[in-house]
């Protein structure tokens, strides 16, 4: 039993969020980055605490770029200068207000699908125009790619950007020191600034595996870390910007107004959880560890056409299904297990090139839940769910 096998569903379904009620009750939803686990007790008692004594006001001091700081410490060996650090309210407005810093309006901004699918519409929320530069097919950065994409975001004399996502998602690929070494040259020769989310950052489940945070390679670069992925706080959101050693004169300039969208409440709860709840997330990634090893051996035993190795990172399966006869044939596998199977996943098509016939699996749930999942799936892509 892991930490996932501790909320019943029908507990779940209580839920009054997006995972839980976007679908019909007889749709089980493994589609939003959200965790089926328990809160976190410190968080519970230091929001619950909070509320009792009227403490909802607006947020004040340092209290959780410290946080921050002292976990990547133990976590990653990271020293990031607190004072230096701005809050903004969570990753991807944090992205806006960083684009609106280094870019100017109509300028480019590199990304590299498939990625989580609100990089595109928040760099057209920000006025700036997306270049593609795809992972290569080891679904890894390919530098080829990304040089002649630097060079197309620069070829018209506007500044640019490129939006890292690290760990990746949905493919959970952890990029290496030396590669993120081999971005920071790129960059630095065609002067694109890199921003990097990191949301997913202690999310790394390969035993050997270790991230490395993007600035400690790209002195120029701007990172952006929140729990809410890693601590199941999506609903309380706030997140740190940390710049390389050669941007914190950038970040300063980001407007105070900016920080004025976080919330006390989110503060006080990610807080404690970056301070307080460290074993609970270590319980956490043993679970994960153990659902990437059942979803193997159930995908390849009921869905053996799917392909897919369990990544160093995130809590996602990206799921290749297009050795699948029906998905050869011209047929969306998320929008079968839907029909057929009522089981939503994350169609890849929205992640961008790279995604068609492709699915995003959420593997945060419940052994119960991922076997009932992969048997829906399986159900929805019919008998043709067989290698060919």
């Amino acid at each position: 039993m892991t930490i996932f096998d501790t909320v019943p569903l029908d507990q779940l379904r209580t839920r009054t969020s997006e995972k839980w009620r976007h679908y019909p009750a007889d749709v089980l939803p493994l589609f939003v980055a959200e965790m089926d686990v328990p809160q976190a007790e410190p968080v519970v008692r230091a929001v619950t605490d909070a509320v009792r004594r009227g403490d909802t006001g607006y947020p004040s001091g340092s209290g959780f770029a410290e946080a921050v700081a002292a976990f990547a410490a133990d976590r990653w060996d990271w020293a990031v200068d607190v004072a230096s650090t701005r809050l903004v309210p969570d990753v991807m407005l944090g992205v806006v207000e960083l684009l609106r810093l280094v870019t100017d309006p109509g300028d480019a901004v590199v990304i590299n699908p498939p990625v989580y699918p609100p990089f595109a519409a928040f760099v057209a929320y920000a006025d700036r125009r997306v270049v593609n530069a795809p992972l290569g097919p080891d679904d890894r950065l390919d530098l080829e790619v990304l040089e002649a994409a630097f060079a197309q975001a620069t070829g018209t004399g506007g500044r640019a950007a490129y939006l890292l996502c690290h760990p990746h998602n949905p493919t959970g690929t952890l990029h290496t020191a030396e590669e993120l070494r081999a971005v920071g040259a790129l960059a630095a020769r065609y002067g694109v600034r890199v921003l990097a989310d990191e949301i997913h950052a202690p999310i790394v489940l390969g035993r050997d595996a270790r991230f490395v945070p993007t600035t400690t390679q790209i002195p120029d670069a701007i990172a952006l870390h929140s729990g809410s992925k890693a601590f199941n706080l999506a609903g309380l959101r706030v997140a740190v910007a940390v710049p390389g050693p050669d941007a914190a004169a950038d970040l300063a300039r980001l407007p105070e107004v900016v920080a004025y969208g976080v919330g006390h409440l989110a503060v006080i709860a990610q807080q404690t959880a970056y301070r307080e709840c460290g074993a609970w997330l270590d319980d956490v990634l043993d679970g994960l560890r153990q659902n990437q090893a059942l979803a193997a051996r159930l995908l390849g035993a009921q869905v053996p056409a799917a392909g897919w190795s369990p990544p160093e990172a995130t809590y996602f399966a990206w799921l290749d299904l297009r050795a699948v006869e029906a998905v050869r044939a011209g047929a969306d596998p998320a929008a079968l297990a839907l029909d057929r199977g009522r089981v939503a996943l994350n169609p890849g098509p929205t992640f961008g090139a790279g995604g068609v016939g492709h699915v995003r699996l959420n593997l945060a749930a419940s052994t119960a839940t991922l076997t009932d999942a992969v048997g829906r799936l399986r159900a929805g892509l019919g008998a043709v769910a067989t290698v060919s």
